[in-house]
């Protein structure tokens, strides 16, 4: 490329970057679409290692090779949109109204809408600028690795916490990016990391962050609470009252202290979805749920994950004025994961009526798996009784502040 191409594409380049700032665009980063060769050596160690959640592209070549996605791609464009970190005037969570809590990035709408009209408007311009210009667009859900085309495209750096993190923003923003054929100029990377700062991966509640800035999604709360089937014993008392997603190792980072933006009206939150009542949650029907949620990118995987962990917090809590809701998931829910979480839930609570409706429910429950979390139920009041007495709820000012995970 001449001197005098270079000089036009980066006139192309400015005209984006100044119309991304019109349209809202937090930040913009532009890269080559050259394979990622190094990501692409992770990614096969970790199907090696087992710490791929499921969700990802199965077809590694395809998540390391634009060119495959879009014949003849020559450029990224990276964007980011930032997300507020803090709720303004939270509602308490008190004995009988005990909340759980959504991460922030399921705060206000769905995300995923919000950045594909912002990449929509984007490869519009860019089209009317460029007629012969062709666009591919992704958000979170498509082949790439948002955080490798944004490491790559100066947007910020990739942290030990798997994040990415922008000087501006810190870690709190939403990434989303365009592949196209024309050969716009490359931003350089951000030559900036985490150093000897350990504090994330020692935070992190379950182990997932692995030394050298490795995610063992596995174990990861935010893929955890996603999951439709029994949640692993290992993790139940780990969960807290997380109901979707987990914050801890970007609040610990010391890169987001102090950091809050709240400029996008679209991601303000609703405080009674980021912090819902617990006992709601427990039965209710679709259309309750599609109509309270159904903007929040929580929503994607339906009631059923985030009814099973209410129950796990209302258990976390010991709120004994949820054992008559629980009993009845455990004696009418058609969902054997809800009535076998209901079952462990009564025995982590504890009390008379518990047990009985742990009885009543042995004598009834056909499948195998309820069968066995109704076992762990009553061998955790005997473990209750074994003690010589029922363990008491902790007092609200200590649950108020263990709930406080955000």
């Amino acid at each position: 490329m001449d001197g005098q191409d270079l000089r036009y594409w980066e006139q192309t380049k400015q005209s984006i970057i100044h119309y991304a700032k019109e349209i809202g665009i937090d930040k913009i980063g532009f890269a080559s679409a050259d394979p990622f060769l190094t990501l692409k050596e992770r990614l096969i160690e970790h199907r090696e290692k087992g710490y791929e959640s499921g969700f990802e592209e199965p077809d590694l070549e395809k998540r390391t090779n634009p060119g495959l996605l879009l014949e003849g791609a020559r450029s990224l464009i990276s964007i980011a949109l930032a997300y507020p970190s803090r709720l303004e005037n939270p509602p308490k969570s008190e004995p009988g109204a005990y909340r759980g809590i959504l991460c922030r990035a399921a705060w206000g709408v769905d995300y995923h809408h919000v950045l594909r009209d912002k990449l929509d408007k984007l490869g519009k311009f860019i089209q009317e600028l460029e007629p012969g210009a062709k666009i591919e667009s992704m958000v979170d859900t498509g082949a790439l690795s948002d955080r490798a085309v944004a490491e790559r495209a100066g947007v910020g750096f990739v942290g030990k916490n798997c994040a990415l993190i922008t000087p501006e923003f810190g870690s709190w923003v939403y990434l989303g990016e365009l592949l196209t054929n024309l050969p716009l100029p490359a931003d350089q990377p951000i030559e900036e990391g985490c150093g000897d700062c350990n504090i994330c991966v020692d935070a992190c509640p379950t182990g997932a962050l692995v030394q050298g800035g490795q995610l063992n999604a596995q174990r990861c709360v935010a893929f955890l609470t996603q999951v439709k089937d029994f949640m692993p014993d290992e993790f139940r008392g780990k969960i807290g009252n997380r109901l979707y997603g987990c914050d801890t190792c970007q609040t610990v980072c010391p890169k987001n202290r102090r950091i809050n933006f709240n400029h996008h009206p679209e991601f303000q939150p609703d405080p009674e979805i980021a912090k819902p009542l617990l006992i709601p949650l427990l039965e209710m029907s679709n259309k309750e749920f599609k109509e309270k949620f159904g903007l929040s990118s929580s929503s994607w995987r339906g009631k059923k994950p985030i009814q099973r962990n209410a129950i796990l917090a209302l258990a976390h809590f010991k709120d004994r004025t949820a054992v008559p809701h629980l009993a009845r998931l455990l004696a009418n829910d058609p969902r054997p994961v809800i009535r076998g979480t209901a079952a462990w839930a009564l025995g982590k609570i504890g009390g008379a009526d518990a047990e009985a409706a742990l009885v009543s429910a042995q004598e009834t429950e056909q499948v195998a798996e309820v069968q066995a979390e109704i076992a762990k139920g009553m061998k955790l009041l005997a473990e209750q009784g074994a003690q010589g007495k029922q363990r008491e709820p902790q007092e609200p000012a200590k649950q108020q502040r263990q709930q406080e995970q955000l």
